[in-house]
């Protein structure tokens, strides 16, 4: 069963595309997964797009990260392809890198410990949507 969306409106959406920096956990280096092209298409929008995969050296000629907390640069979106059972670990690797904002868990994905854990420190959950599919309803 495919969870239901969270609540945030249009408005709060557009606030969260105003964020740049994107750690996209999961990422693939193989071009027809959601994991390799929807950051691609947030790339080519300008986003400063961050792998964690450590299974790759890099994907689209950026360098990969193991995970969030390891990432020397700015965060301030994580967005997350990896199964809901895999969130929890992901959520509490993440909680500990000063300055995200925002837990992006894409289409299908939603880890109700996890989101808690996140909100407890601060940090907006957004689950269950694909940011490409997001962006382009609501700009293009």
């Amino acid at each position: 069963m495919t969870p239901q969306r969270d609540n945030h409106s249009d408005n709060q959406l557009k606030e969260i595309y105003k964020l740049r920096n994107i750690a996209v956990v999961g990422m693939s280096t193989s071009p027809s997964k959601p994991g390799h092209f929807v950051p691609r298409y947030l790339l080519g929008l300008g986003y400063n797009i961050i792998p964690v995969n450590p299974n790759a050296a890099e994907v689209l000629g950026r360098h990969c990260y193991n995970k969030v907390s390891d990432i020397t640069e700015q965060v301030d979106i994580v967005n997350i392809f990896r199964k809901s059972d895999d969130v929890y670990p992901i959520i509490q690797d993440a909680v500990l890198k000063e300055g995200v904002k925002v837990i992006w868990l894409q289409e299908g994905i939603h880890n109700e410990e996890a989101e808690r854990l996140a909100q407890e420190k601060g940090i907006d959950v957004l689950y269950n949507r694909c940011m490409m599919a997001e962006h382009k309803r609501l700009f293009r």
